[in-house]
């Protein structure tokens, strides 16, 4: 019952900070500049067609109304249509591109979370060694190296020299899929990797020195079993939630390393239509990244009560 009303509860404020997100999407779009109406009329329409055109978009409304008819079309899943090419629905445009975001940032943060947890629980056991002293080098490097100067170094070794991965995306791929995923999974997850190694490392030194890891030792607990069964599972905590707030920051790079491997989804779709002013498919796009982040942040706050009884106990 407690985790049906914390679902709910979770689920509710989701639902407003969409709300939010989709107010400030839609007002920055109607101050924008550009007319979608002389957009989608053609440049050489006929004043009366465009006039046309500007009273069926409801241009010609105040914002607020037009805000409530968005609204209304959004509960009822019409997210309009793209204003360029052939007018293609947007969530024809969603269900496109929104899977190969969705795949490139999962993937991501998997490949952060298990190196990251990994070097950061050895870095911890190996504390002021030499392979504690390599890993927060190593971490500090990632964290401090943006993706738009790691993309290009990675493929010019990779592709160019070595030849071995494909320098971006292909409309008929001439190999594996994962060989074309493998760079911008790679350079997306250096970050949140470094990120999570070092909170880890934190989180797992200040556990070690705990009086129950003392005792174990006292005990008699095995080494391997007493660092992953007691002290990881109560240092993980804080690095879960680190989780939940990273893969933000995974949408939003991903931005970026889609633009540069020319990868179909969202994330370059969202820049191509800010650069052609295409207002509806900016809007779907940024609501369905916001979506994204709701739900992985609802799902790492119904599993910490989950992994911590201390949590559950509070929300009794």
């Amino acid at each position: 019952m407690q985790l049906i009303k914390a679902l709910i509860l979770r689920l509710t404020f989701g639902v407003v900070s969409l709300l939010i997100i989709s107010f400030i999407t839609f007002v920055a779009s109607a101050n924008a500049k550009g007319d979608p109406a002389m957009i989608i009329a053609g440049e050489k329409a006929t004043h009366e067609t465009y006039l046309r055109i500007y009273h069926q978009m409801g241009l010609d409304k105040p914002i607020a109304v037009r805000y409530g008819l968005y609204l209304n079309d959004l509960a009822h899943g019409n997210l309009g249509e793209s204003y360029q090419g052939t007018h293609e629905p947007v969530i024809d445009v969603l269900k496109r591109s929104l899977p190969m975001t969705a795949k490139i940032a999962i993937l991501s943060i998997i490949l952060a979370s298990i190196v990251g947890i990994t070097l950061g629980t050895i870095a911890a056991v190996r504390e002021n060694r030499f392979a504690d002293r390599t890993v927060l080098t190593l971490s500090t490097l990632g964290v401090t190296l943006p993706n738009f100067v790691l993309a290009p170094f990675l493929v010019y070794i990779f592709a160019v020299k070595m030849d071995k991965l494909p320098v971006g995306w292909e409309s008929e791929l001439r190999g594996p899929e994962w060989m074309y995923l493998l760079l911008p999974v790679v350079v997306l997850s250096l970050r949140p990797m470094a990120m999570l190694t070092r909170l880890t490392r934190a989180s797992m030194v200040e556990t070690l020195r705990q009086e129950f890891i003392r005792a174990g030792i006292a005990k008699g607990v095995p080494p391997f079993r007493l660092i992953t069964k007691y002290a990881l599972r109560n240092a993980i905590l804080p690095v879960i939630t680190t989780i939940g707030t990273t893969f933000g920051f995974l949408l939003t790079g991903s931005f970026v390393v889609e633009r540069f491997f020319i990868i179909p989804g969202i994330g370059s779709k969202t820049i191509e239509a800010i650069l052609a002013n295409d207002v509806p498919v900016v809007q779907a796009c940024v609501l369905a990244t916001g979506a994204m982040f709701v739900l992985v942040n609802t799902i790492v706050d119904l599993a910490l009560p989950i992994l911590d009884p201390r949590i559950r106990e509070a929300q009794i």
